[in-house]
């Protein structure tokens, strides 16, 4: 699984995000977690996230031939870093 935190996200990411979502981002949020692997870590992970903290979860989809399975985690940077965190221990979760 791989894990990115993109911190006080620009203009043209949120952009790009949204376009490949059926979420629209309307305000900048203070993180962007992004999360990428097979689809049924992506479930275990979108479940470990929405019990740690108050983000919002949402898939990104691919496009063929590159077509991946990708979770955005929305939300302030501490609530962002601590889901993040969690999915990387495996569900042990942390309260924000």
């Amino acid at each position: 699984m791989d894990i990115k935190l993109i911190k006080a996200p620009g203009e043209n990411t949120l952009r790009i995000i949204s376009e490949r979502s059926r979420y629209k981002i309307e305000e900048n949020p203070g993180a962007i977690g992004l999360v990428q692997g097979k689809l049924i870590e992506m479930i275990g992970a979108c479940d470990i996230a929405e019990k740690s903290v108050g983000v919002e979860v949402f898939d990104v989809r691919g496009s063929c031939p590159q077509n991946f399975v990708l979770l955005a985690i929305v939300g302030d940077m501490e609530e962002v870093k601590v889901a993040l965190e969690n999915i990387k221990a495996g569900g042990d979760v942390k309260k924000w």
